[in-house]
Order: structure tokens, then C-alpha cells, then sequence
């Protein structure tokens, strides 16, 4: 067997020459892939993701509520984030797949169709406008009627032809959509739909703020409740010490446009012990509040006086034994946005014995959305009546004993 032999030169170059070959192709392919230049940046950035995560891209549970609790809570959904987090950083729209592209020219071309109809029926209302209503049959009637019918079909256009955009639900879910736009206003109220508000009905339903406060109630507006930074379900137990300042409500409606608003706090919870039943006490009442889409919040403290507050402020209070009261918050919209007189209406109203139903149908009002919040006797609201100047404060009431009926009582003679 021959000795072995060292390896020529000629051949350790043909060698060394491959292996940069192959090393540098390898690394074309891991540059063109999307999961290993993620991971390599992962590893780099893993101590920063961790100690400083980004709301925009964070996608762990745990790094999730650290933000919450920080006050800078996670932008968008979890899939949306993790999907940021794990691609390279390409804009929304020029994402390099083939069917995603394919997809967004069908989604321009479908848009651009919607346009063309917007323009025709722009057009077909300018036209009916400028028309003479002698000429319908119906008159100045079936002029505004149909009017009001092409204008419902244009705005139902204006949503068609945004509503696949994925660009407007990115914004939508980024929360920086303009309610001044059609599709956004259709987005937060098909959100709002979907749960928030089968849970405000189902709250004023189970706990009777309708009928006892109202006769009937069909939300077209969410309303949210806040004392300074906490905010408070509907139905959810408030302490004392929080509610002793007014609350701020956020009134957001999803119609295009200015609407006048009147608000009432009502306890409908009062207990009365010379009739052993309760009575309603009115705690809150303002008229003549101007809402919009873009303005929801109103602020109870800080309503005129002069112009809108028939009623200020009063704590919710509640005494010792006594059940616990629901705060009935309702809004009613004023007829045609007209205004009401404060000089009347302060007149007719009372703080104790007070009547939503009377209240509503003396100023023609439509409710439009309710809520509540409940309170009860804790340990700071002795104080807090104290500071209000309410009585009641050091009586507890007590439930009186119900003697059983003859043929109920137990009778020991006969045991025997």
C-alpha cells in the first residue's frame, strides 16, 4: 500500500474556493428568508424588547400588562403586533407576496367602481335639489322624502367602498381613525355592538332601571363612566369617597352631526319609612348638553350653572342597613336639538320625589341611552354626608320582624 501523501496546493485552493462559494450563497438565502435575520435581530434586541417593550410590537402577556399598568397600553391586536414584531421592516402595502398584491389590485378596482357610483349619485341629489317640487306628484314632501333616501344610500356607498381598505382597518385598530368619516363611525359602531352594548342592556334590563326609571330604552350611543382616572362599568359599586364629586361621561355617538342632550342622576332606592316603601331622589339634571362624534366628553362639574344645570351635584349617599341604591344615569335627546327654557323647567323640577317619566314627557324628550352605578353604606360615607350637610348619617335602619300566620306558628302543646 503506498504511504500517504500530503494534499497538493492546487487542490487546497479548488477547496477553500468552494467553501466561500457556499457560505456566501447560504447567506444569500438566509438574507432572503424571513425567519432567521428576525431571529438574529431578536437575539440582539431581546434585552431592550424585555426591559422597554414597544406598544406597537409587543406581543407577551406579561410584557402586555406591564404596559397596561405603566398607562401606555398595547396598539392594536396581539396578531397584528406579533406579525410587526416577526417581519422585516416593509410599509403595510408593499408586503412581498404575490396573492397579497393580487388581492389589493381586486380590492383598488372594486373601489374604484364605488367612486364612479358616488359621483352619479352626487350628481342624481344636485339635480333633485335644483328640481321644482310642483313637478312630483307627492310635492315638497316626496322631494324631501326621496331626498333623504339618496342621501342614506350615498353614505352606505361612502362605507362600501372603504370598508376592505386594509389601510382604514389598520388605522382602525391603531385608534386613529377620523369620526368625521362614515367608515370609521360604522367600524366603532358595529364594534360597540358586538359586546359593549349587549352588556349596558343587559345591566339596566336585570337591574330595573327600566321601567323603574324609565318606561323603555333603546341605546343608539355608548356611554362610558369615569370618576377622575377610574372608570366604572355599568352596575359596578363605587365607594363613597369616589363619588362625592360629579363623574365625567363619555357620550359617544356614531351619527354625523350635533345633537342637544339633557342628563339626569336618579336614585330610585330612597327608602321612605312612613309608606315602607321608596321613593326616587334626582341627584343630577342638566339640560341643553351639546354633544358630537368628535366631542363626546362631558364633564358634570364643569356644565354652566346659568345655561344647562338644573340641579347640581348631590353625593351619592346611602344609610346604614339600608339596601343598596342604583345611580340611573339617562340621557334623552331634546326634540328637533331645540333648546329648553331653564327658567320653566327649573320651576316644575324637585330634588326628592323626583319623576323621570314627567320630566321626559313635559319637554317631549326620547331617551337614548342609560346606565348605572351603585352604592352603599361603607365606612367613608358618614363623612361624606357630614360634608354634604345631609341628615341620616347616625341612624340605622333595621328590617322589621314579619310575625309568621296562626296556621304557620309552631304550637309546642302539640308535639306531645
Amino acid at each position: 500500500m503506498a504511504p500517504s501523501r500530503a494534499p497538493s496546493a492546487l487542490l487546497l485552493h479548488s477547496l477553500r474556493s468552494l467553501a466561500v462559494e457556499k457560505s456566501s450563497c447560504g447567506a444569500a438565502v438566509r438574507a432572503l428568508s424571513t425567519t432567521s435575520p428576525v431571529l438574529q435581530e431578536a437575539e440582539v434586541q431581546r434585552p431592550s424588547f424585555y426591559q422597554n417593550p414597544d406598544p406597537a410590537t409587543v406581543f407577551v402577556p406579561r410584557l402586555e400588562r406591564k404596559l397596561m399598568k405603566a398607562g401606555n397600553p398595547p396598539i392594536g391586536s396581539r396578531r397584528r403586533r406579533a406579525a410587526l414584531a416577526q417581519s422585516p421592516g416593509i410599509p403595510f402595502d408593499q408586503l412581498p407576496y404575490q396573492c397579497f398584491q393580487e388581492a389589493r389590485k381586486i380590492l383598488i378596482e372594486d373601489r374604484a367602481e364605488k367612486l364612479k357610483k358616488i359621483e352619479t349619485e352626487r350628481a342624481r341629489i344636485a339635480r333633485l335639489e335644483e328640481a321644482d317640487p310642483a313637478t312630483f306628484r307627492g310635492g315638497e314632501v316626496y322631494k324631501q322624502k326621496r331626498l333623504k333616501s339618496m342621501r342614506a344610500e350615498l353614505e352606505e356607498l361612502k362605507i362600501l367602498a372603504d370598508i376592505n381598505d386594509p389601510n382604514v382597518k389598520r388605522r382602525f385598530e391603531d385608534g386613529k381613525g377620523d369620526m368625521n368619516k362614515p367608515i370609521y363611525r360604522y367600524l366603532a359602531e358595529r364594534k360597540w355592538r358586538e359586546y359593549p352594548r349587549k352588556i349596558l342592556v343587559q345591566r339596566i334590563t336585570q337591574m330595573n332601571v327600566v321601567p323603574d326609571v324609565i318606561p323603555t330604552c333603546d341605546p343608539i350611543l355608548d356611554i362610558k363612566i369615569a370618576f377622575g382616572r377610574k372608570s366604572v362599568p355599568p352596575g359596578e359599586f363605587v365607594r363613597s369617597d369616589i363619588s362625592e364629586n360629579a363623574c365625567q361621561l363619555t357620550l359617544q355617538t356614531f351619527e354625523r352631526g350635533e345633537k342637544l342632550v339633557s342628563i339626569a342622576v336618579v336614585d330610585p332606592d330612597v327608602p321612605n319609612l312612613e309608606t315602607d316603601s321608596f321613593d326616587s331622589r334626582c341627584h343630577f339634571l342638566a339640560t341643553n348638553v351639546p354633544i358630537s362624534v368628535t366631542e363626546p366628553l362631558v364633564d358634570l362639574a364643569k356644565l354652566s350653572a346659568d345655561n344647562q344645570v338644573l340641579l347640581p351635584w348631590l353625593p351619592p349617599h346611602a344609610q346604614k342597613g339600608s339596601p343598596y341604591h342604583r345611580l340611573s344615569i339617562v340621557i334623552w335627546q331634546q326634540k328637533d336639538n331645540i333648546p329648553i327654557d331653564l327658567e320653566v323647567a327649573k320651576s316644575k323640577v324637585q330634588r326628592e320625589g323626583f319623576s323621570a317619566r314627567s320630566f321626559m314627557s313635559r319637554h317631549l324628550l326620547t331617551p337614548i341611552s342609560a346606565s348605572l352605578f351603585r352604592t352603599q353604606w361603607d365606612e367613608n360615607m358618614a363623612g361624606v354626608m357630614q360634608r354634604a350637610g345631609l341628615e341620616g348619617a347616625d341612624v340605622e335602619l333595621k328590617r322589621k320582624k314579619v310575625e309568621p300566620l296562626p296556621y304557620k306558628r309552631r304550637n309546642p302543646p302539640s308535639f306531645r
